[in-house]
């Protein structure tokens, strides 16, 4: 018999449906996203053929702007199982996934699915996480993950208790949250927190909605729990005025930040200008264990809005970020500007060159760059 891994072809499509039927009793693809899986994208379909006949896929999801993989379905006709084939195609994703230059390989599994844990766990797989009702079934979900390239040490293992934004603009109070939730455990993270801080911090407008917040009212935020904080920034007018309209909209924006100002002024060496090149922003990240940064969410998913994300546990030519805006729940959509193939995990501790970061560390048309360090207060 001959067997051969492949990319797959459109003429695969009814011979994928039939294995997924076979494989499946829930939770199962669709021909409209098999079809859309097999098209270009940010993913890749491979299929395991024996004699013409499909035997088996694997189907790899990638995070635009990002070094991770994400192994969304493996699956290995009944009849063909216990000959190595989900192992072969497992090899197949990995290299794949290498070739891509991505750092990790992540996945989720069925608790109950022992043969599958233990084929993950023998291939280098480390859990991180476990998920209730993940599935259409109610069944619990591991999350897992392999480092494919350099050292384990920088796995989901030593990644922080995450926090997903609970409204379209509180992207900065989360992103403030998990850093000092991370310096102090007592540090809450939940809506309320997140709320105040938003209240404190915001800048009132922000193009057609609610503002969402300064980095000078993120920074006092922080100063007044009692954190060593320490805003980098480019440019020291006031931030996002480009992005209101409105003349009435614009002096009360310049109000909020001139009394950021006013208050920060009571704080020491709080604000530093920088021009936060590739150069310093490797010098600041190798400094601060934990920043706030400000992106443009372009790279990401081609919306270029201001973001705010949280990195921790830097090395020296990849920055980790823990976004906040996952837009998902138990591995589901939360509305229809969200992929259905999302997870929780394509956003917590996801490795990004430096050279990729510092391209989407900027907004706007004056291309602000902001970071916001923070420290446990000494003395």
């Amino acid at each position: 018999m001959n067997h051969a891994i492949r990319e797959a072809a459109l003429s695969d499509l009814n011979a994928l449906l039939a294995l997924e039927t076979a494989c499946f009793e829930g939770d199962r693809l669709s021909r409209r996203s098999l079809r859309a899986f097999i098209h270009d994208g940010a993913h890749h379909l491979l299929v395991w053929e024996e004699d013409a006949v499909l035997r088996g896929y694997a189907l790899l999801l990638f995070r635009r702007g990002t070094l991770l993989a994400r192994l969304y379905s493996l699956a290995v006709h009944p009849d063909c199982r216990g000959r190595g084939i989900a192992g072969q195609l497992l090899d197949a994703a990995e290299d794949h996934a290498r070739q891509r230059n991505c750092m990790f390989l992540r996945l989720e599994v069925r608790e109950d699915n022992r043969a599958a844990i233990a084929l993950y766990e023998q291939r280098g797989y480390r859990r991180f996480d476990r998920v209730t009702d993940y599935y259409e079934d109610a069944a619990a979900a591991l999350r897992m993950e392999k480092r494919l390239r350099g050292h384990a040490k920088e796995g989901m293992q030593q990644a922080p208790a995450y926090y997903r934004q609970t409204t379209e603009f509180t992207c900065g109070p989360a992103s403030l949250m998990m850093a000092m939730h991370q310096l102090d455990p007592t540090q809450a993270l939940n809506q309320r927190q997140e709320l105040q801080l938003w209240r404190e911090a915001t800048t009132i407008f922000m193009g057609r909605g609610h503002g969402g917040c300064s980095p000078h009212g993120l920074a006092l935020a922080a100063l007044r729990r009692g954190f060593d904080t320490t805003l980098y920034i480019n440019d020291l007018t006031p931030p996002f005025l480009d992005s209101v309209r409105g003349e009435d909209r614009r002096e009360l924006l310049e109000r909020v930040h001139s009394d950021f100002l006013e208050q920060l002024a009571t704080y020491p060496a709080t604000i530093q200008q920088a021009i936060l090149d590739r150069r310093q922003l490797a010098e600041l990240l190798s400094r601060h264990e934990h920043v706030v940064a400000l992106i443009s969410t372009w790279a990401l998913d081609r919306r270029r809005q201001p973001h705010w994300v949280y990195l921790s546990r830097n090395s020296a030519n990849t920055v980790f970020i823990n976004d906040p805006d996952s837009n998902t729940e138990n591995g589901q959509a939360l509305d229809d500007s969200a992929s259905d193939w999302q997870s929780e995990a394509d956003y917590r501790h996801v490795p990004i060159s430096l050279d990729q970061f510092s391209t989407m560390a900027s907004y706007g048309k004056r291309r602000l760059r902001c970071l916001l360090a923070i420290d446990r207060r000494h003395g």
